[in-house]
């Protein structure tokens, strides 16, 4: 398969794509290698999200990943992606305290990370820092549903939308994110049916994960697509598309034996002296040692 190449999008083609009912792609990246082949496959949209501690950094949930964390791997991402909009997590506690600090933690993403747009989690709790971020010229890409920062409220990793109160306050915080200027919303684990209505209810785009063909986008991590993880494990609301994870183990266990049986390196991997200088080395009429 070729490599596409596609006009970088903006936050206004995004909408333009929602009223055209052309489904917006989004995949995670959080380096250099793995951008450059999601932005060469033709995604319309890269997220480096703070799922980067569960996948990258080895940690059992969002919450320690840090901004540092986020601008290293947003301009790893950036090198790897130039010509794709890119959307930076804001992490766990970097928009709950001031204005003033929200601000600068943004600041980072955008000038040091050189992200197009930052993404934060909740409701209509955190519209006012959603306001003065669009109103400081940076969009907002909301996320409800499952919060994985807020992970430890919620009371684990449940499906959200399962009741006709919840099916209403999903509906207010998405209503509420986009009166504050958001451009778009990520939809995670929201049942179908309350994932397609709150979709129909906006004039901005929705972007699902486990929330249903309903919405105007999928998003999925790049780890889950291509199995690249030593322990993977299946979730329900994930299609793989390769296994990679497989053919990487297999491949560094027959390097291992190769080494181990001294099939590696072979005389094509290796390069010649000229003759004068292994007689330089082990003297006249010494037998060259292989």
């Amino acid at each position: 398969m070729s490599v596409v190449k596609k006009q970088p999008v903006s936050i206004v083609k995004l909408k333009n794509m929602k009223e055209n009912k052309d489904p917006i792609t989004m995949v995670t990246a959080y380096d250099y290698p793995t951008a450059a082949l999601v932005e060469q496959a033709g995604v319309d949209t890269i997220l480096v999200g703070d799922s980067l501690g569960n996948v990258v950094l080895g940690y059992d949930s969002t919450l320690p990943v840090t901004i540092d964390d986020m601008v290293y791997h947003t301009r790893a991402a950036r090198r790897g992606a130039p010509n794709t909009f890119i959307v930076a997590d804001m992490p766990f506690m970097t928009y709950h305290s001031t204005v003033a600090e929200t601000l600068n933690d943004v600041r980072r993403l955008m000038q040091e990370g050189h992200a197009n747009a930052v993404k934060m989690e909740g409701g209509a709790e955190i519209t006012l820092m959603v306001d003065a971020c669009v109103k400081a010229g940076v969009p907002v890409l909301g996320h409800i549903g499952l919060t994985p920062q807020s992970v430890h409220q919620l009371g684990g990793y449940r499906i959200q939308g399962k009741t006709k109160e919840d099916a209403d306050r999903l509906l207010q915080d998405a209503l509420a994110l986009e009166r504050a200027g958001a451009f778009a919303i990520v939809l995670e684990l929201v049942t179908d049916q309350v994932a397609a209505y709150i979709s129909e209810r906006l004039s901005i785009p929705t972007i699902g994960i486990g929330a249903g063909a309903g919405c105007d986008g999928q998003v999925l991590v790049f780890h889950d697509i291509v199995r690249f993880s030593p322990d993977y494990r299946e979730k329900r609301f994930v299609k793989t598309y390769a296994d990679i994870g497989t053919t990487i183990r297999e491949g560094i266990q027959s390097y291992v034996q190769d080494v181990k049986t001294r099939a590696f390196p072979a005389e094509v991997n290796s390069f010649r002296a000229e003759d004068n200088v292994v007689e330089h080395l082990y003297g006249p009429g010494k037998v060259e040692v292989r």
